[in-house]
């Protein structure tokens, strides 16, 4: 199973340490494709880790981790976020050799990283003297201030950022209350498109990569439906501490969904035989329009009364 390649060894983790760290300052520096970018922090750790093997592969993130530090000019809530994405590269590549499910891959990468998110969090929040709750916050604002500049520089109307900028608070209190569900859903993103955009990579160097089998035919557990339920249910109840339990579930399961409804969609991509750059640009549409990914969320939901691929049908008629 372990399957490591010889070769240039310096070269390879000075080609590692440089992809991962341009990719840091593009998500720094650019912050309209910043979020995109950072999704992708952990490819480099992944295949480094997986070609070099976890002792020589592991110097990547930690130098840069380093040259992060050294390019912010301090240790940050961002930079914390982003050694979680190299953590995350790594754990993946680690999972990817012990030959797991795609289930068991996704939410084992994601429960560690996410544990050890909070174990640094509250380490550096107890360096720092502040609460966890004041840096979240905090965060949030600086976050919502560089929003509202980069709106400002944008052709947007006058009226549109003033009706924008008095509903700050309360996007404010929404998104700070919604956190541990961005969080989840973010980690779980990255996860599912690292280890997709890992089998190309790995299989160029004809390195380890599962058979997890035609992913175009996944879909979740039936019972997941029944969370959905249940949050839905929580949104009737007139509290306000309960609603936001129950937005922060949708959100998860959402994405759980996402990952059903874009199997579904690939699916009847390839069954109608789709050109590879006419796919990219319908995927890239998704990505961006909203509209169109909370319909695959809906595809991805309504396949278990629906049954679009048809699964079990043949065997059963």
């Amino acid at each position: 199973m372990l399957q490591t390649v010889s070769g240039n060894i310096p070269k390879d983790i000075l080609r590692g340490i440089a992809i991962t760290t341009c990719i840091f300052a593009i998500a720094i520096y650019l912050p309209l494709a910043g979020f995109f970018c950072a999704l992708f922090i952990p490819l480099p750790t992944l295949f480094y880790r997986s070609k070099l093997g976890r002792k020589t592969g592991g110097i990547v993130p930690i130098a840069s981790t380093i040259l992060m530090v050294i390019i912010a000019g301090r240790v940050s809530v961002d930079i914390l976020f982003f050694f979680e994405m190299l953590l995350l590269g790594f754990v993946l590549s680690e999972l990817i050799e012990k030959d797991l499910s795609i289930e068991k891959t996704i939410l084992f990468t994601s429960g560690i990283v996410l544990a050890a998110a909070f174990a640094v969090l509250f380490i550096y929040s107890s360096l720092s003297s502040y609460s966890i709750k004041k840096l979240v916050s905090d965060y949030v604002s600086s976050n919502l201030e560089l929003t509202m500049a980069l709106y400002k520089n944008m052709d947007i109307s006058e009226e549109r950022i003033h009706m924008i900028s008095k509903s700050l608070e309360h996007i404010h209190y929404a998104l700070v209350r919604l956190l541990p569900a961005l969080l989840i859903s973010i980690t779980l993103f990255a996860s599912w498109t690292n280890l997709m955009l890992a089998k190309p990579l790995l299989a160029g160097k004809k390195l380890f990569f599962p058979d997890y089998g035609p992913l175009k035919m996944w879909r979740p557990p039936e019972q997941l439906v029944w969370g959905v339920v249940a949050s839905g249910g929580m949104l009737l109840v007139p509290d306000t501490t309960v609603k936001m339990l129950a937005l922060n579930g949708l959100l998860v399961l959402m994405t759980i969904y996402f990952f059903a409804g874009i199997a579904i969609v690939s699916y009847f991509f390839e069954k109608k035989g789709l050109p590879r750059m006419l796919r990219i640009f319908l995927y890239s549409f998704i990505a961006i329009q909203q509209i169109a990914l909370l319909l695959v969320v809906g595809v991805g939901l309504f396949d278990i009364w629906l049954n679009f691929r048809k699964i079990g049908q043949k065997e059963s008629g």
